[in-house]
């Protein structure tokens, strides 16, 4: 099983990255492609380029077996819509499964997406659950109802078309709060890998004049 693991990563940090590994320990994942999105949708766009999101990444990743950064996006025009992100690795993959991992704020969104049903043609979803998260409501509690599986299994068993809900060590690390704390000259030590951090740093990314 492929994972797909997308979002700003402005910058990438340890809540990305453990959580990632819980569920790749978890369910057995393969391999996690990190795919730093290039022009947002449903949020504000990302201050820092593309090309330097992806060599955060890149920096991050280099030395954990089954993560690895993925820089299609950047090779493609127009607002970074999942679905075709998702396309475009079922291509690459043709009967593997594929696990989209996102958080349950993004999931709560999910039936907002552009073609999220088809999304499900393409992957499973592995929802990183939190404690406190919210229970689905509407039609997306009907989704889930219909959909849910709690047997990893399952996810191997088939290419798509199932949504798991998996636990993840709860890491109160926000990029948000990454970028705040370092434009008021304060270090993001022990937030981010150090080699993000030397990155960082070089460039003087998120600092203000």
């Amino acid at each position: 099983m492929i994972g797909v693991f997308g979002g700003t990563f402005d910058p990438v940090h340890y809540g990305h990255l453990r959580t990632a590994l819980d569920v790749q320990e978890a369910l057995g994942i393969r391999r996690i492609h990190f795919v730093p999105l290039k022009e947002a949708v449903h949020r504000d766009q990302p201050g820092t380029p593309a090309e330097l999101r992806c060599a955060l990444v890149q920096a991050a990743v280099a030395d954990q077996p089954g993560f690895v950064m993925d820089d299609r996006e950047l090779h493609r025009h127009g607002p970074s819509w999942s679905y075709y992100t998702l396309e475009s690795f079922r291509r690459e993959y043709a009967v593997e499964p594929l696990a989209f991992i996102m958080g349950g704020d993004a999931f709560n969104g999910f039936l907002s997406w552009h073609r999220p049903l088809e999304i499900l043609d393409l992957a499973h979803i592995v929802v990183m659950q939190r404690p406190d998260a919210k229970a689905p409501h509407g039609e997306l509690k009907v989704l889930l109802e219909e959909r849910l599986t709690a047997e990893p299994g399952d996810l191997h068993a088939s290419s798509a078309g199932r949504i798991f809900l998996q636990p993840v060590t709860q890491l109160d690390i926000s990029a948000t709060g990454i970028r705040e704390r370092i434009a008021i000259g304060r270090s993001a030590r022990f937030l981010v890998p150090e080699r993000v951090l030397a990155i960082i740093d070089h460039l003087g990314l998120y600092q203000t004049d």
